[in-house]
């Protein structure tokens, strides 16, 4: 049974985005304060009816209000029926919050292993020297089935590859000393803003996100993402983590009548600014495969020119929002939204980016053959569920019932590389009585440990997976691990 067409806009006619075009991703842009969240809210919504779960994050705090129903509207009543909706009711979706931070929501994690060394360094801001010397400690720990999972595993892997830098250098090559320095000093400010509760077990699983309620709506999965967006980088990253786990994780599906999932990238120019060669091919190689999963997904940012060639010219269904046109710049970027459109005699699209009202949008879908329909300037559909936040206390009623409840919540510190090395540095034998002429070597493992004792505590681990062979233990690498450079 063909899934219904999910009604968008409409101008003269309504403007539909068919199911089974929405794993060909989509756009929605426009300056701030033009619409975009009600979009953004409004395509959710009828996701979730199909039984389609999605996935976004709430930048501003005003997403949350989709778990409640709306409320009389005078604007959404008058819209309703400017399209001729008959019957149109007010109603709330079933939601599951989350946090990476733990506050907002149920704790959102993931390991050190899984995310990889290439996106690690991203999120480090390092250089190449200091990202090659990060590689090599991935790949000392991965040789010894030395487990990755929190800040404290990969700071102690760190001394130790520096304290035994001579013995490794024949296998693995030099490491800097200076470079280790500068990624530890780097870890600790990332610990500052809260990285020691982004890397830890459990690990998030991807398929509590992917669950239905009892009338089959999909659940809509919300990041709050408020206190998460001042660190930028760590935000994109975290999402193209995301991303790219469900790429990995999820069988190949081909067209489905419905995507398996849709999710959206909201503030996506944070993704791609200042990101080195490397990480642009793989995100455009995940942006491009993971349509074959049945995964939609959608970047919502100010401005199209945010979003590379190469990704922007992947995504089918698009819907601009005004933009304005005060400086010189923001002209070229009116003229370069205006040539992405399959265009309308009947509209002028470089003039009517400027002139759209609140709510309205020039809207452009695929048709049933993939191919983009012509612009049209039209009035987005109204939604359903209440505009804007909710209450302290809604929110924690929502987490208490929430089907996933107190899973997230209980933190697991199993043994991984900090406690292998300090075991090892307790096993170490005892210093010579004293006045003994014997020369010893300092016990430098021990002293390491030590101080890392004193300096990082105990920290929430997460779910790294490890496998056991005839050749020994060896951690396998999520998919940054896999597409960005680490090992499976």
């Amino acid at each position: 049974m063909m899934a219904e067409p999910i009604l968008i806009a409409k101008d003269q006619e309504e403007i539909y985005l068919l199911p089974r075009m929405a794993n060909r991703h989509g756009l929605i842009a426009g300056a701030t304060g033009t619409g975009k969240s009600v979009t953004l809210r409004v395509m959710a919504e009828n996701f979730s009816k199909l039984g389609v779960p999605v996935f976004m994050a709430d930048v501003k705090g005003d997403l949350a209000g989709i778990c409640m129903a709306g409320s009389e509207n005078p604007k959404i009543t008058e819209r309703a029926q400017r399209f001729g909706l008959t019957g149109f009711s007010f109603k709330s979706f079933p939601v599951l919050f989350w946090d990476v931070f733990g506050e907002q929501g149920h704790p959102l994690r993931t390991t050190i292993s899984e995310i990889g060394p290439l996106l690690l360094s991203r999120i480090l801001n390092l250089n190449d020297t200091q990202g090659g010397v990060l590689t090599l400690v991935f790949k000392v720990a991965d040789d010894r089935g030395w487990l990755l999972l929190d800040l404290k595993d990969l700071r102690t892997m760190l001394q130790y590859v520096a304290d035994n830098a001579r013995s490794l250098m024949t296998e693995y090559g030099n490491v800097s000393a200076a470079s280790v320095g500068a990624i530890q000093r780097r870890l600790l400010e990332l610990d500052q803003q809260g990285g020691e509760k982004f890397f830890g077990e459990p690990a998030l699983n991807l398929e509590d996100m992917m669950q239905t309620d009892e009338s089959g709506h999909g659940y809509i999965n919300i990041l709050a993402a408020d206190k998460l967006m001042q660190s930028p980088k760590l935000y994109a990253t975290f999402l193209l983590w995301m991303l790219a786990e469900l790429y990995e994780n999820l069988p190949e599906v081909g067209d489905l009548d419905q995507p398996k999932m849709v999710f959206f990238f909201d503030e996506a120019h944070l993704l791609f600014d200042d990101a080195p060669e490397a990480l642009m091919q793989k995100v455009e190689q995940v942006v491009r495969l993971i349509r074959s999963k049945g995964v939609g997904v959608y970047f919502v940012s100010q401005n199209p020119l945010d979003i590379p060639d190469v990704v922007l010219g992947q995504l089918g269904n698009r819907v601009q929002h005004a933009l304005r046109a005060f400086t010189p710049r923001d002209q070229k970027a009116v003229r370069a939204a205006a040539t992405t459109f399959r265009q309308n005699p009947a509209v002028d699209v470089e003039a009517a980016i400027t002139e759209l009202g609140v709510g309205e949008a020039l809207v452009s879908m695929l048709d049933e053959k993939g191919t983009p329909g012509i612009v049209r300037r039209a009035l987005i559909a109204p939604p359903h569920s209440r505009l804007g936040a909710i209450t302290p206390t809604e929110r924690a009623a929502a987490l208490q019932s929430s089907l996933i409840s107190g899973h997230y919540e209980r933190q697991v510190d199993r043994e991984s590389a900090y406690e292998v090395l300090r075991e090892r540095a307790q096993q170490a034998p005892p210093p010579p009585p004293s006045g003994s002429r014997t020369k010893v070597q300092p016990d430098v493992g021990s002293e390491v440990m030590d101080v890392a004792g004193d300096v990082l505590g105990a920290f929430a681990k997460s779910a790294a997976r490890s496998i056991g062979t005839s050749l020994g233990r060896q951690v396998i690498r999520g998919v940054l691990g896999s597409l960005f450079g680490g090992r499976r």
